[in-house]
């Protein structure tokens, strides 16, 4: 049987007789199938990019019926798309701002998502609007229309969610007293409290959701490749006929591990790197069209215990909105917003950062948060479409398709919630000149979503057939939905896999065997950081789970001890430049602190960079 079969496609779709669940299967057999596929064959659609946004084009293109490819430079959600609030919302604030069509469009996918496409992934989670008391009697009157204020404002959102949402997905909300404000957030404190507003939105695991959307590309035919890095544009006169692609798995000095990729289209969703793409034309004299700054984000994550409460809280700072919002046994308290200029694949949080999150959120806690109380610190950066406006926080959400050569197109801008509009009409531009049908992406549920509610409700069923407790397959079925079975395969076979990894027991020892079997994972990074949450939600980030992951990992992908070290001492110096580059004052030398470390995958050497002089193997 030819390979291709065994990975159940052939050309353009799948074999309708293969399982989706089994075509979407990132195997470390089906890469090297789909790297022959990149060298051999031509595409309708080659996607440069594997975050939300390129994943989702590559789904869109797929179910259309066109034969696409998707390569990613790192790891799937490598950047933006795994280091946001976790949020699947409106944007509440756009309210205030006036841009109805932005709030609109993002209930419409966050109503889509909690509903159809992936409600395995998106639940809804509670979230308070304070209400300031002011000062004294004389103070009623203002105190009454800032209830009015805030509460039409919330009162229109869940009016746009009604009309527009497709699907509301989640509750309406509710205006609490102080004492009640206070019954659901035990910890926020009452001095200058009038009220609250409860309202909800979505909450998601962001890199998980990228990864669902490349797997569900792949199930419906495309070739999925992570750790091949687009280097150049190939060009036929002023038409773009491919794009050179360097596979950073190859060993060094390979001759196989730079080639070519024709494609009819390419894509570039790219984010913060869209600039990059660009400057790949200046030789030929072409105007950019699309430019993009690079806002930072900084997240805190403290354990639940440092913070009583039922919900979570949004408050409105002098430079953003900050979040605190709940993650199972932990808060995440986010965000900031700073404009970045300095390296775009390891955006470095400082002490600076890390001081004002904490102040602000100390604000309305009655126990000041210290950073005693941090278990992890995140950082990301948010592609903003390039305006005149000084901060960042006033530039363009939304976003912009361009076509600046035949054959290429560029999308950028835009926000976490909408990927799929912007999916479909960067491939809407492509369809036009490849025949394509319409997209259909709002009606085909990710894997995972089949079947999904129907096993929530015989959970306990589910957990007595496979012999393990019902918080495991509530676990796992909100993790994978109905992918869970999978998992729990794995665990027939192997009862070990059901043991917890080391130094992090709200995770499975099968959930890094799949990883690296069903998922993509080629780094013990992409396990620690994105497949679980390991690296941000434990006070050691991930060091005492490295070596039994690695381990795990290793029995799928074949590494023997030497390269199990490696993975490890990689993944140690990474820790290590991270926290080194929290306690820097500023982002000049948080950003020096955090290049300290090597990237695994190899882009030292691209910038010249010498991995012998960090201490480390490559």
């Amino acid at each position: 049987m030819p390979p291709g079969d065994r990975c159940g496609y052939r050309g353009r779709v799948r074999d309708p007789h293969v399982l989706r669940s089994v075509a979407g299967q990132l195997s470390p057999a089906r890469r090297a199938d789909d790297l022959r596929r990149l060298r051999a064959e031509r595409f309708d659609v080659l996607v440069i990019g594997g975050g939300v946004t390129g994943a989702g084009a590559a789904v869109d293109a797929a179910s259309r019926g066109l034969k696409v490819a998707l390569v990613e430079a790192r790891d799937f959600a490598a950047g933006t798309s795994s280091r946001s609030s976790k949020l699947i919302h409106g944007g509440l604030r756009y309210l205030e701002q006036l841009e109805f069509h932005l709030v609109h469009e993002a209930l419409t996918e966050r109503g889509l998502l909690a509903t159809r496409l992936a409600p395995h992934l998106v639940r809804p989670v509670p979230i308070l609007v304070p209400l300031p008391a002011g000062q004294g009697v004389r103070d009623l009157p203002a105190r009454v229309l800032r209830r009015a204020y805030y509460g039409a404002g919330v009162a229109a959102y869940d009016a746009f969610a009604g009309l527009f949402g497709g699907g509301r997905g989640m509750p309406l909300h509710r205006h609490l007293s102080r004492e009640g404000a206070r019954r659901v957030f035990p910890s926020l404190r009452t001095e200058g409290l009038a009220g609250a507003i409860r309202y909800y939105d979505g909450q998601v695991d962001d890199a998980r959701l990228v990864v669902t959307l490349a797997r569900t590309a792949a199930s419906l035919g495309a070739t999925v490749v992570s750790s091949t890095r687009a280097v150049g544009l190939i060009r036929q006169a002023r038409e773009v006929t491919g794009v050179r692609v360097r596979d950073l798995e190859s060993p060094a000095g390979s001759p196989e591990g730079e080639f070519e990729v024709r494609a009819r289209t390419v894509i570039a969703a790219t984010g913060v790197w869209t600039d990059d793409m660009s400057r790949m034309l200046d030789d030929v004299g072409l105007r950019r069209g699309i430019r993009v700054r690079a806002s930072k984000g900084v997240h805190l994550v403290v354990p639940r215990s440092a913070i009583t409460g039922e919900t979570g809280l949004i408050l409105r700072t002098a430079r953003s909105v900050l979040f605190v919002i709940p993650w199972g046994g932990h808060w995440i308290i986010g965000t900031t917003d700073t404009d970045w200029q300095l390296d775009r694949s390891h955006p470095a949080a400082s002490a600076s950062d890390i001081d004002y999150l904490l102040q602000q959120v100390n604000t309305v806690l009655d126990r000041p948060l210290t950073t005693a109380d941090i278990e992890g610190v995140y950082a990301g950066l948010r592609p903003l479409l390039a305006g005149e406006a000084d901060s960042t926080s006033k530039l363009s959400r939304e976003h912009a398709v361009i076509e600046p050569m035949l054959g290429l197109l560029l999308v950028a801008g835009g926000k976490y919630t909408t990927y799929r509009v912007m999916a479909s009409d960067v491939v809407d531009r492509a369809a036009h000149r490849l025949g394509a049908r319409p997209s259909r992406t709002a009606d085909l549920p990710l894997l995972g979503a089949d079947g999904y509610a129907s096993m929530w409700r015989d959970r306990a069923d589910l957990a007595r057939r496979h012999g393990v407790p019902v918080g495991v397959v509530e676990h796992l079925l909100e993790r994978y939905g109905s992918l869970a079975l999978d998992l729990l395969a794995l665990i027939d076979a192997d009862p070990l896999q059901a043991s917890p990894l080391a130094g992090a027991p709200e995770y499975l020892a099968a959930e890094v065997t799949y990883a690296a079997r069903a998922e993509g994972a080629l780094h013990l990074e992409d396990v620690l950081t994105r497949r679980t949450r390991v690296s941000f939600e434990t006070t050691h980030r991930g060091l005492e789970s490295a070596g039994h992951a690695a381990e795990l990992m290793g029995a799928v992908l074949g590494w023997d001890e030497a390269r199990r070290e490696r993975e490890v001492t990689h993944y140690r110096a990474r820790v290590e430049a991270e926290r080194q580059s929290q306690l820097m004052p500023d982002d000049a030398t948080a950003d020096a602190a955090r290049l300290g470390a090597p990237d695994v995958r190899g882009y030292p050497a691209d910038r010249g960079a010498d991995d012998g002089a960090a201490g480390l193997p490559r």
